[in-house]
Parts: structure tokens; C-alpha cells; sequence
């Protein structure tokens, strides 16, 4: 159940203390024995809390180093992309990357205006400098905990390819990072931050103009100037502010910043479901002001803090399912990128709504389904076998017009914008296009909810196999498949899905709390839903208590 006070504004009793909280990122130190305050690389990069001996200087001068040890032995030689959001851990945690990097001979490129830098403007700008080469490669580094809570910080390796790292590359770093932290950092090299800031390999890159004055490449901006789509953009005080202005003046386009608000603690937002502030675009209580402008604009849009993820809001249907959006968007840019060859694939996470499947499969493009995270989609992208990347987590990218990459990140500027096209050359929302495919698809009903696992149970779940899982029949359906690895890349699962021919449930392990997470989706109704959500959670239990 929600919070009462989920969708209200926040009230002072709500907002974090900043000063506590960096001071806790000096003054706390990890114990490297505690699970819970060692570097862990998640589907996207560390992250924690200095409050918890999570997210601490120790922590970010050693994943630094490991960063500057992996590059070595990788023969990564070109500069390093430095960008951060608007968290308050954000700004300490960049001054002790740079020491690091500086020290170590690293070739730093930071925002020329020392602003805050979106994911995928770090991403276009790693593969705007890496195009065409083949040594001398840059990398990057995004200091976000995207839509976390404003005591929480982030940290996040992005190689040469562009977009969030592989496993191998993060559980190098991370047991690197770990090891340097155990003996008390005497591997780290470091300098002070006036002499990194003036070090002949620290220099400026233009971030927010390169990467605006590029979107006509990638979006057809004149159709929505033409069409004189009203567009609101929230950046929910997250570091897209001033791209969404820039994006205004450059393009002509009729849009407005909702609120240009930027503040760690985040004191103009309203509550999520469970009472937090969180900048989480997809959810109807984070994105509740914006919902209840609906309708001053054509099109509203919402990004998290560092503008990797999207959401979408119309007059006719209020904020969107992210699954929803991203059918939609697929199938509109299959009928209008002409230069995207038909044997481009689409890529979709396991736990993204079938719907994509159906809309894929009228369109006669390959499907490539793939396990949580991003990172898998970085290569197709990157290679050109893919034109788009989606997952349920209203997180995307997609090609260039001409079908070269764009990004190999998420990209929610690219996404909220693309709602804007859609209006503008079709006359129609999204939300009115998604109606559409459900009359001819069918409607489904889609959720995510947590069940309780310790520690033991979760690490059983990730390592499920099929046989682990004898169930014939799901929710009055037979079940069709059981799988524990990707069909797109044979990729583990880390965890299980279970298919019918019209619902299907996932479960797979939480990376931070002692819970599971099992997302479901049915074609046959609500009551169909809960009727597979009971039944998985049964299934899974039994698996995990054998």
C-alpha cells in the first residue's frame, strides 16, 4: 500500500541534512569486513549513503584508483569524461575523483561552465571523441545515483563503448577498489584539488552545447517547431535544467521549464509511494505536480537527476506506463527513421511488457531480449545491429536518422523529446497511439511487487535453474517456458521467468534489500494478474525453501 502521504509535498521533517551529510562523507570511514560498507557495482555503478558508511571518501578515492588500474590494463589512453548530477554527494565525491585521476596522469575533461552533466550527454561525448578511432579511446565517469534519495550518492564507469560497463569491467573495479579500502588506501595516489584543477591533463569540454546542438541528428525538432507543440519539461531539480532551456532557445521550440528548481535536498518535490522524496519520473506520486499540469501543454515531461530516464505525461491520458510509452515509441520510429535498415533489431529486457513483442512482431523486426540492466544493449547500439534499447525501467535509446549510434546510455531527454515528435507529425499523444495498440493487441495489466528473502534465499534465486522450477500450470494456463537465461544473448537471468501464452511472471533478487522482486504481466485482466503474483511468489518460495 502507499504511504498516506504519498503524492503530497514534502515538509520540512522530510528533507535530509546536508551539512551531516557531507560531513559523514569525510568523517565516516568504512570497515572493509562490513558487506554492507564495501564497494558493490550494481546494474549501474555504486551506490550508497555516507549516513551508512556507504558512500564516503574512502570509497570514491578507491574506486577511482581501481578506475586508473583498470584503464592501464585495459590500454584505455584517452581522456576521461568527468560529469556529476545535482545530489548533494554528487559535488565532494567529483573534487575526490579528480584528485585521483589528476595524480594519476589521467586526462580529465570537465564541463566548461563547471555545471551539472546528464548520463547521456557523458555518453554522446564519449562516442562523439571515439568515432572513427581506434587508439587513444576515452572513457568516462557519471557521479549519480539517478533517482535515488537525496542522501545518497553514486559513482559509475562508462568504457569506451559508450554506455554502462559489463560485469567483468565493474567486478574489477569494485574487488580493485575493496582491496585498496582493506589496506587503507596506501595504493591510492592523490593531490590536492587547487593542483588537479590546474594540472596540464585537467581540461574543458562542452557538454550541454555539443550535445544540443547535435539533436537534430538524432530527432526531427523542425516538424515540433512547425507544429508549435506546447511542451513542459520538469527536470524534477536534477541535471537537465539548464539542457531543457538550451534546447528551447536553439530549436525554437515552444517549451517551457516547469520548474528550474535545483536543491539537494529536494524540498519542491512530492512524496513517492513509500513516503520518500525520490526523483523517479515513472512514478505517478514523484511526478504528481507535473500530472496536475496535464493540461497546459500538448506535452509534459519529466527526468530523473541525471536525465537517464523518462517520463511521459499527456492531457488525454495523464502520465504514462513506461512500458506503454516505450511500445509506442517503437512503433513510430519503425514507420519514420527511413535510413534504419529492416534487419535492425529491437532490444527489450525479459521484464519489459510483451506488449513490445506483439508490436515488434507486426513489425517484422528481430526481437532481443536480454536480462535487467542496460548494459546489454551497449554493443547492438554501439555496432549498429540495434536500433532501439528499452527497459521497464523507462530507461531507452535509439539511432540516429541515419542509423549510426546516438548514445549507448539511457537517454531520457532523447525519449521526452521523441513524445514531442510523435505529437507533432502524427497529431496525436503517445497515450492516444498506445489505445490504439491495445485495441488491436489486446490491453495488459503489468506490475511489480517485492517478497521478503534474506541474504541465503536471494543468492539461491540468482542461481535458479529450470528443473528448480517443475510448475506445469500458471494461473489456469500451461506454462510454456521456464527460463534462467536471455534468448537474445544466453545472458543469466539471475533469477527466473515463467511464460504462459498470455501472462508471464519474473523474479529475480534485489541488489540492496532483503527482498525479491516479481514483476508480472497478464493479457487477461487485473484479477488475472493477481492470480499469477500469488501463484509466482508460491512457486518461487518453494524453489527457494527446497
Amino acid at each position: 500500500m502507499p504511504h498516506q502521504r504519498a503524492g503530497t509535498p514534502a515538509r520540512p521533517e522530510d528533507l535530509v541534512d546536508v551539512p551531516r551529510l557531507i560531513t559523514a562523507y569525510y568523517a565516516l570511514h568504512p570497515d572493509p569486513a562490513d558487506p554492507g560498507q564495501q564497494v558493490a557495482f550494481g546494474t549501474s555503478g555504486h551506490r550508497g549513503s555516507s549516513l551508512d558508511t556507504a558512500f564516503n571518501e574512502d570509497h570514491i578515492a578507491a574506486t577511482s584508483q581501481a578506475i586508473c588500474d583498470y584503464r592501464t590494463a585495459q590500454g584505455t589512453t584517452g581522456p576521461l569524461f568527468l560529469g556529476a548530477d545535482t545530489h548533494a554527494l554528487s559535488e565532494p565525491a567529483r573534487v575526490t575523483a579528480l584528485e585521483v585521476f589528476a595524480a594519476n596522469g589521467v586526462t580529465v575533461l570537465l564541463d566548461e561552465n563547471d555545471g551539472w552533466t546528464p548520463t547521456p550527454a557523458v555518453s554522446h561525448a564519449i562516442l562523439t571523441f571515439n568515432n572513427g578511432r581506434t587508439g587513444n579511446l576515452a572513457d568516462g565517469v557519471v557521479v549519480t545515483p539517478s533517482h535515488n534519495p537525496p542522501a545518497d550518492g553514486g559513482f559509475k564507469y562508462n568504457p569506451p563503448t559508450g554506455g554502462p560497463a559489463g560485469s567483468d569491467a565493474t567486478g574489477w573495479i569494485q574487488d580493485r577498489a575493496n582491496r585498496l579500502i582493506a589496506d587503507g588506501l596506501k595504493g591510492v595516489h592523490r593531490i590536492g584539488y587547487t593542483r588537479a584543477l590546474a594540472a596540464p591533463t585537467t581540461s574543458r569540454y562542452d557538454f550541454l552545447g555539443r550535445y544540443v546542438d547535435d539533436l537534430p541528428a538524432v530527432l526531427d525538432l523542425v516538424a515540433v517547431r512547425r507544429a508549435g507543440v506546447t511542451i513542459g519539461a520538469d527536470p524534477l531539480g536534477g541535471a537537465s535544467v539548464e539542457y531543457w532551456g538550451r534546447i528551447a532557445e536553439w530549436h525554437g521550440l515552444d517549451l517551457t521549464v516547469v520548474n528550474p528548481q535545483a536543491d539537494p535536498t529536494w524540498r519542491f518535490m512530492t512524496l513517492d509511494w513509500d513516503g520518500k522524496i525520490r526523483m523517479d519520473c515513472s512514478s505517478p506520486y514523484a511526478m504528481a505536480s507535473l500530472i496536475a499540469r496535464k493540461d497546459d501543454y500538448a506535452i509534459a515531461t519529466g527526468n530523473d537527476a541525471d536525465a537517464d530516464r523518462h517520463g511521459i505525461v499527456t492531457p488525454d491520458g495523464g502520465l504514462m506506463n513506461p512500458n506503454h510509452y516505450l511500445a509506442v515509441a517503437i512503433g513510430y520510429l519503425s514507420a519514420h527513421r527511413e535510413q534504419w535498415r529492416p534487419e535492425l533489431a529491437i532490444g527489450k529486457t525479459l521484464v519489459s511488457s510483451s506488449m513490445i513483442d506483439k508490436v515488434v512482431a507486426d513489425l517484422g523486426r528481430p526481437l532481443t531480449e536480454v536480462p535487467v540492466g542496460f548494459k546489454w544493449f551497449v554493443d547492438g547500439l554501439r555496432g549498429g545491429t540495434l536500433a532501439f534499447g528499452g527497459e521497464e525501467s523507462a530507461g531507452a535509446s535509439f539511432l540516429r536518422r541515419d542509423g549510426s549510434a546516438w548514445t549507448t546510455d539511457k537517454d531520457g531527454i532523447l525519449l521526452a523529446l521523441l513524445g514531442a515528435e510523435i505529437t507533432a507529425v502524427t497529431g496525436r499523444t503517445p497515450s492516444e497511439h498506445y489505445k490504439d495498440l491495445t485495441e488491436r493487441f489486446g490491453s495488459p495489466a503489468y506490475a511489480r511487487i517485492d517478497a521478503p528473502a534474506d541474504r541465503r534465499q536471494k543468492a539461491v534465486l540468482a542461481k535458479l535453474s529450470a528443473g528448480q522450477v517443475p510448475a506445469k500450470e500458471l494461473a489456469g494456463e500451461p506454462v510454456t517456458a521456464v527460463l534462467t537465461e536471455a534468448p537474445g544473448n544466453g545472458a543469466a537471468l539471475g533469477g527466473i521467468k515463467v511464460c504462459t501464452d498470455n501472462a508471464w511472471f519474473a523474479a529475480r533478487p534485489s541488489g540492496t534489500e532483503d527482498v525479491y522482486k516479481i514483476y508480472a504481466e497478464s493479457f487477461l485482466g487485473a484479477d488475472h494478474l493477481a492470480e499469477v503474483q500469488q501463484e509466482a511468489q508460491a512457486i518461487v518460495g518453494a524453489a527457494l525453501a527446497d
